[in-house]
């Protein structure tokens, strides 16, 4: 089913909200001593819930403690969205890494190496 405009609306406004308190506001050391960027906001048409696809630059360990730097600050996060999106209602955060840009970087990788050796 094809969403509808105003929920695409919603979810451009609460990224671009989000981006802005995950650089600015966030003073976790987690969050803002590693570099993410929020790569899908997919809020549901009652408004209830937000999955957000976080990608983190940076060794698996560090991708950890910025996912729980995020956990650790939602109830903050979701706070400073209320303040800057007018919603009637605002959605429970759901983070989840994100590995799609890693992973079509290893693929790439890997066709690069097979057209190298002629087995592409």
């Amino acid at each position: 089913m094809a969403k509808s405009v105003r929920i695409e609306k919603i979810n451009a406004e609460v990224q671009k909200a989000l981006s802005h308190i995950l650089q600015q506001d966030v003073h976790d050391e987690r969050v803002s001593e590693h570099f993410g960027s929020i790569t899908l906001v997919d809020v549901t048409r009652d408004l209830k819930y937000a999955k957000i696809m976080i990608s983190v630059y940076g060794p698996e360990e560090e991708q950890k403690e910025f996912m729980q730097g995020l956990e650790s600050a939602k109830g903050f996060i979701r706070s400073e969205l209320g303040r800057r999106v007018r919603l009637r209602a605002i959605p429970e955060l759901q983070f989840k890494l994100d590995n799609s840009l890693a992973e079509g970087t290893r693929i790439l990788s890997l066709l690069n190496d097979m057209k190298a050796k002629g087995d592409f």
